[in-house]
């Protein structure tokens, strides 16, 4: 695994066990010399991930609509930052140059662009691992609607086992990469998107 985009939130929420964790995470993924593709922030969550996998080596690729960049939330010491159009075309971008996903603590934005992805997989479009880093338990309360979802006949359960939820960041990337080296060679198709 080469590549993992991070989903995460333009805020660092109210606890400092946010930040810590996607510093931890960015630290493992440079350790690890796994390249982080993101929102291109330097804002929140997302601006610390990037600045702790920079800080330890590691490579930092950001999409970021222009109107975005406009606003001066644009990181500017990262690896690469590719500047697009629109929220449609970062998150396709985002998911032609990732390996797999991960979706951090975050608000409405983080939640769009995870179940965007899952549902890419669901329609077979692509097939690449789907994590929740789930630091506090903050996607307890989510994990229980997915499973009321199945329980109510509106997801299939298969979608729902493929999703990883884990709260350590060391098991979460041992999960994906496994999942990953599991996932065929020939369903990983970007240009379908």
């Amino acid at each position: 695994m080469k590549s993992i985009a991070v989903f995460c939130g333009a805020n660092a929420g109210n606890k400092d066990v946010y930040s810590q964790a996607a510093a931890k995470l960015g630290q493992l993924m440079a350790a690890q010399s796994i390249k982080l593709v993101f929102g291109g922030g330097k804002v929140g969550l997302m601006g610390t991930i990037a600045d702790a996998i920079l800080g330890a080596g590691g490579e930092a690729v950001g999409v970021i609509p222009q109107s975005l960049v406009d606003r001066e939330v644009a990181h500017t010491g990262l690896t690469e930052l590719q500047v697009v159009k629109t929220m449609h075309e970062r998150k396709a971008l985002m998911a032609s140059h990732s390996d797999a996903f991960i979706a951090m603590p975050g608000g409405f934005g983080t939640l769009d662009e995870i179940n965007e992805i899952i549902t890419w997989n669901q329609l077979g479009i692509i097939k690449k691992p789907v994590a929740f880093y789930n630091v506090n338990g903050y996607f307890d309360k989510f994990i229980e609607l997915i499973a009321h979802g199945v329980q109510e006949g509106f997801i299939k359960p298969e979608y729902a086992d493929n999703l990883i939820v884990e709260a350590d960041a060391g098991v979460l990337l041992q999960k994906l990469t496994r999942y990953a080296a599991a996932v065929s060679e020939d369903w990983v198709d970007s240009e379908r998107i």
